[in-house]
């Protein structure tokens, strides 16, 4: 089977602005922009930015087989959060699980020591969070992410990307109090196919996009003195 041709936009950055013009009637909600990193940096802070919104990166891992590291049996949030493939994980030892659980959960440390400098995310609760990430193929740091808001008592939480598989759209729009996916096809395996400039993004450009968003918070209490 030939897969669909899947749009690209021409980056995250034009792919966050046109996200944002579709989340336009959250604006008044005082909404919280999680960004799902590294992917999701660039558009989230674009979402942000365009809302008037707060804005944090959000840290959430693959848990990679292990006879097959590039599949996973789902997704661990920084907070411990997990969503698990049901069929994929009854087939490892408990141990196992535990061991990769405890590797991701250390990157992800290491990921909040370099982006956040350590600091706790936003105050969830009672809020309206938008999750963000740059695409959605298999979804499962996405769902590991709407867990961990979910525990932390977010009033709602919408799912936002530019890009996703039908398929899990369809499991998300189950959890979430909404959903926004600008493109959705049958098949999507790579964010090769939705940017042109590929699914790689570096640590030094999150980090030039952090700089970018303190400037914005920066500028914004300026005006609001």
């Amino acid at each position: 089977m030939i897969p669909e041709k899947v749009r690209m936009f021409a980056g995250r950055k034009e792919a966050g602005q046109k996200l944002a013009q579709a989340l336009e009637s959250y604006r008044w909600q005082n909404p919280l922009i999680l960004a799902i990193a590294p992917g999701g940096a660039e558009v989230g802070f674009e979402v942000a930015k365009s809302l008037n919104a707060d804005f944090s990166p959000i840290f959430s891992q693959n848990l990679p087989l292990p006879d097959n590291p590039e599949a996973s049996f789902g997704a661990i949030a920084e907070d411990g959060s997990t969503y698990l493939h049901v069929n994929l994980v009854r087939e490892l030892p408990r141990e196992v699980v535990d061991l990769i659980k405890k590797e991701q959960l250390q990157k992800i440390q290491g990921a909040i020591g370099t982006f956040r400098s350590g600091r706790s995310l936003p105050e969830i609760s009672g809020r309206t969070v938008i999750l963000v990430d740059d695409g959605l193929i298999m979804g499962a740091t996405m769902k590991a992410a709407f867990l961990l808001c979910r525990k932390r008592h977010a009033a709602k939480i919408i799912v936002a990307v530019p890009a996703s598989g039908k398929n899990v759209m369809e499991e998300i729009n189950w959890l979430a109090d909404d959903t926004v996916a600008l493109e959705s096809r049958s098949f999507l395996n790579d964010m090769a196919l939705v940017y042109d400039l590929g699914s790689a993004v570096s640590d030094e450009h999150i980090l030039d996009i952090l700089a970018q968003w303190e400037k914005v918070r920066h500028q914004r209490l300026l005006l609001n003195k």
